[in-house]
Formats: structure tokens, sequence, C-alpha cells
């Protein structure tokens, strides 16, 4: 989850995702609309009796704002809650199959840029030239796709170089927190299969972007279209726009494929061949 703001666990349950799944929660900064809804979340997943850690990582200031509402807020927490605070650009999270990396961008706080970053996944396995090869279908076949080299019964090595393609690249999405137009999160999303990028007020309003930190559809696909991203969403609208076409029509002029996230928006991003 990328920030955490009001009402989290309501959005949650209408979603019907799981309060006692495997989670961590990475807080971009430490303003209330998207820090606001972990108290509450916590406290929901204490009465649902969730037994799974909690990660939570933030900027500094997200340990003892979660302490004083564990000091001041009368619950007891069902499960532990293990807390990163982050100083620094670099890689936060490190998992077998893939990592978040930070990145500090230009908000008028200290605010995190994320960028979740599949691992490279084993090539296309192919079974016709495992079987021309002689290698029975079964657990074999499994460790060739896994990339390890095999011995059949008469001694003879199938490498798993010979029936497995080269390996494929994992997928990659940015998420920008609040952020003037910043260099940082351009490198960031150098060549992200998505970026979501925040686009608090339209073309008109640049200058009080700029003053409140913020940033415009145009600048925002402007960060795309640098970093040669392939899609763009924007988000964090400001509720002063009732429709947003506004800014997708500022936007696409810069960057084609972009669109305004919606509550509940499901999208697809394609694995893709090396």
């Amino acid at each position: 989850m990328f920030d955490c703001g009001e009402g989290v666990q309501r959005q949650m349950i209408i979603a019907k995702t799981s309060f006692h799944k495997k989670m961590k929660v990475f807080v971009s900064h430490m303003h209330g609309d998207h820090v606001l809804g972990l108290p509450g979340l916590m406290q929901t997943m204490s009465l649902l009796e969730r037994t799974r850690e909690l990660k939570v990582y933030g900027p500094p200031g997200i340990e003892p704002f979660l302490n004083a509402v564990k000091e001041t807020v009368q619950f007891n927490l069902s499960f532990p809650v293990e807390i990163h605070e982050i100083e620094s650009n670099c890689t936060v999270c490190e998992e077998k199959d893939y990592s978040v990396e930070a990145a500090w961008s230009n908000h008028v706080i200290p605010n995190l840029s994320y960028a979740l970053i599949e691992k490279p996944r084993p090539g296309r396995f192919h079974p016709q030239k495992a079987r021309a090869l002689g290698v029975p279908k079964g657990p074999l076949w499994s460790r060739l796709q896994h990339g390890r080299d095999v011995e059949l019964a008469h001694g003879k090595t199938v490498k798993a170089e010979q029936v497995v393609g080269p390996s494929r690249p994992g997928r990659k999405i940015v998420y920008s927190g609040d952020t003037r137009p910043s260099k940082i999160v351009e490198r960031l999303a150098a060549h992200a299969d998505l970026l979501i990028h925040e686009s608090t007020f339209d073309d008109e309003l640049a200058e009080k972007a700029e003053e409140d930190g913020h940033s415009t559809p145009s600048q925002a696909a402007e960060t795309a279209k640098n970093a040669g991203v392939k899609k763009l969403y924007l988000t964090h609208i400001s509720a002063r726009y009732v429709d947003p076409r506004i800014l997708l029509e500022q936007a696409v002029k810069t960057f084609s494929n972009t669109e305004v996230a919606q509550d509940f928006m499901k999208t697809e991003i394609p694995l893709l061949d090396a």
C-alpha cells in the first residue's frame, strides 16, 4: 500500500481486500491525508484479530507518530508492527520477487517517491526442446524452468539454457507522492511500466501548484515523457474538479497514454518477453 489516507479500511472492505494478508505500507510524507488512515487501519486489523506482522516504511516522524497513537488511543494491537524510517535515497525493501526503491522528491515538507521493481523472471520454457533432448515431463522440467541443469538416467546432462529462453524483465511501477516537477522522480521513473503521479491543480493554477508543492497535468506528463514511461495515471486531484477531464485534456497534449485514476480502478500491466 502506498500512502494511507483517512477511511482506508472502509475502502478495503468495499474492495474486498483482506485485513490478514501480508502487507507493507509505504508512506510518502507526514501530511494528514497521506498518513491519518494508519491508526484506523491498525485498529480494524486488531479488532479482526490479525496476527501477521505489519511493516511500515516512511520518512522520519512516522515512528513517533505511530508510537503516540499506541500510547494515547485505547486499543491493543493483536499483531507486531515493524517501522522503518527512511533517511536517504536507497533500496528500502528487498524481497525474493521484487524490491522497493525510495527517493526524496520536492514537496513543501520531505516527501518520498517509491518505485516497485519486479525481479527478472526466468525465460520461457520450451517443452518440445526438452522432449527432443530426452527429458521426461515431471520434476526435471521444473528444475530446468528454474534455471538448474539436470542429469538424465544415462548420464547425459541437459543445461537449462538449452530449453529455456533468456530471462524476462520484471515490471516497474512508480508512485510520486506529493511533489513539484522533480528530476529525481524522473530518474526514479526511468522506463517504468506505470507512473502514478500527482496532479493536484490544472495548468491555469501552475503558480499555486508551485507554491503548495504540487504538479499540474502538463508537468506530470512532461515527467512521464522525459522518463520514457509506458503509461501515466494522474492522481491526488483537488476536490475543486468535479469533472477531471480538463486535467486529462491538458496532460494528453504532452503524453498521450494518460488516464485519471479513479477509486477502485483496476489496470493490467502485461508481462513482457525479453
